[in-house]
């Protein structure tokens, strides 16, 4: 049984949510509040397995709740407000504080649209309840950048002959963060795919790229892959590597989804498998499902170098559990030592012995 507590400043949102909740077996409201404060108080004496939150509420909004949670007692959280399809920075705010999935509630025919919502929100609670949010830490050390790496002992020859490629579902945003900005500028084209809905991806690559020393935007149709740069999937478009000649660029397609999502890591890593081959390397990284481990088993085939996330350190331990139950990663690491891995990569021979 998966318990569930609301926090909503509507009481219409709060009633129509819990009826719609308590309609499945699987899950329990044991409580609702009509802000943070009050919600406090009672999680305190029944603490939930997943939080349900809005954003615009009194006293405290759902956002600096969501940090406090997070930094004190982290809890799979999801987000529902009327702000996160217009304002796709609150949805990028909200991942980064921790937040496990966000869905939109319409200002118009509101108990109609939570109704329409209500087989997605249980699936989400579903995911939810199977993830295993991290602390935070100090929000002040993500306004610093980096330190750029020391410059190799031997020149190296810089080429777009390598590439990296990255994909990543629930507990992702937080993921990629913290390994692309501990990335140098010398570090090998990278491309990235993020199951994010169509819209958000540019807002989350240009919050990227404010923390970065790589430049990281949303990738466009033949956009160039090239040393310092990420190019992150649009959402709701396919994301391919193509091979131009000595360089290699990006195909942005249109299509059926893939594995149920679109963009689809499988998708991107299959392309990278036919078009780097022994020249790429394939990270996959916390996310629910099964997407990106046949198309990590494909480039391993290829001669590419793979490597999936640890248990310990994912949100959620789905994408990679399924790579490594194929065989179609090598190595095993922590979220902590990716982007180390991805410096010894650009910088000398990767090796493939398996942990």
């Amino acid at each position: 049984m998966i318990k569930v507590f609301i926090v909503d400043d509507s009481a219409l949102v709060r009633q129509v949510l819990s009826a719609c909740l308590q309609s499945h077996p699987g899950i329990q409201v044991i409580g609702q509040a009509a802000d943070p404060l009050f919600a406090l108080e009672k999680m305190q004496r029944d603490w939930p397995d997943v939080l349900v939150l809005d954003v615009e509420m009194p006293r405290m909004d759902g956002l600096t709740f969501l940090r406090k949670i997070m930094s004190e007692r982290p809890t799979p959280t999801l987000i529902c407000s009327t702000l996160t399809e217009a304002g796709a920075p609150i949805t990028l705010e909200a991942l980064a504080a921790g937040a496990v999935g966000v869905f939109t509630k319409a200002q118009v025919g509101l108990k109609d649209s939570l109704h329409a919502l209500s087989a997605e929100l249980i699936r989400q609670i579903e995911i939810a309840a199977r993830s295993h949010p991290r602390a935070l830490p100090d929000p002040t050390a993500k306004l610093q950048r980096p330190e750029p790496s020391p410059p190799p002992a031997t020149p190296l020859f810089t080429t777009t002959e390598r590439i990296v490629a990255l994909g990543t579902s629930t507990g992702g945003t937080q993921a990629l963060e913290q390994v692309l900005r501990q990335l140098p500028t010398d570090s090998p084209g990278i491309v990235i795919v993020q199951h994010m809905p169509e819209k958000f991806t540019a807002a989350f690559a240009q919050r990227l790229n404010s923390l970065c020393q790589i430049e990281v935007r949303e990738a466009r149709h033949l956009d160039r892959v090239h040393p310092g740069l990420a190019l992150v999937a649009p959402g709701g478009r396919h994301m391919q590597l193509k091979r131009n000649g000595a360089q290699y660029c990006v195909e942005i397609l249109d299509g059926p989804p893939i594995n149920r999502h679109k963009p689809s890591v499988d998708v991107l890593f299959r392309s990278v498998a036919q078009q780097a081959g022994a020249n790429a390397l394939g990270v996959i990284m916390t996310g629910m499902g099964d997407d990106g481990a046949r198309g990590l088993l494909t480039m391993r085939e290829a001669g590419g170098k793979t490597v999936a996330q640890d248990e310990a350190s994912c949100v959620v331990f789905g994408m990679p559990k399924e790579a490594l139950n194929l065989g179609a990663a090598q190595r095993s690491v922590s979220l902590g030592n990716i982007a180390a891995l991805i410096t010894q990569y650009a910088r000398s021979d990767l090796s493939t012995k398996a942990r």
